[in-house]
């Protein structure tokens, strides 16, 4: 089964979670939080980055997923957004995996059914499919619905693949 590594990019704090995934069956492996502090931010975007390579040093996945920037209102944090998104892209292609992205609304649409699901639910249906009885935070929850999304798509495209002729 392949390892995935999900990313849920934050300036302030990115989740990540790993999962083995054949997109039928997933196991959880590992997850948690990058906390970056102080106002400078390069230096939080040089964490983020070292987080996400220790975590791909360490549990060697074979393939990336990430969160797609959501631009809201407040463009300065969509572009904060983007960098930490970035740094922890970087991370990821610095080590050779392929990276694919995935828009919140499909994330929930994957993991929830439904591209309108709130946080908890992510949260209570990520919980069910990786059978885990602890509570997530809500960005480790978030990046491990990221990498469940990748692994239901990744099925989903191998199947459309074996019946196109």
């Amino acid at each position: 089964m392949p390892r995935i590594l999900g990313i849920d990019p934050g300036s302030r704090i990115t989740g990540w979670g790993l999962i083995d995934s054949d997109g039928r069956h997933s196991r959880h492996i590992a997850s948690g939080c990058i906390r970056t502090a102080g106002e400078d931010l390069p230096a939080r975007l040089g964490e983020i980055y070292r987080g996400v390579h220790r975590v791909v040093l360490e549990y060697a996945p074979a393939e990336m997923a990430v969160e797609q920037v959501f631009v809201a209102k407040n463009a300065a944090s969509a572009l904060k957004l983007g960098q930490a998104r970035g740094a922890a892209i970087c991370a990821g292609v610095a080590e050779g995996l392929p990276v694919a992205e995935y828009t919140p609304r499909m994330i929930k649409q994957s993991v929830v059914g439904t591209g309108a699901a709130e946080k908890e639910q992510v949260e209570h249906m990520v919980r069910l499919l990786l059978n885990l009885r602890t509570p997530l935070s809500a960005d480790e929850a978030d990046a491990l619905a990221v990498a469940l999304s990748h692994a239901h798509s990744r099925e989903l495209r191998a199947r459309l693949a074996g019946t196109r002729r």
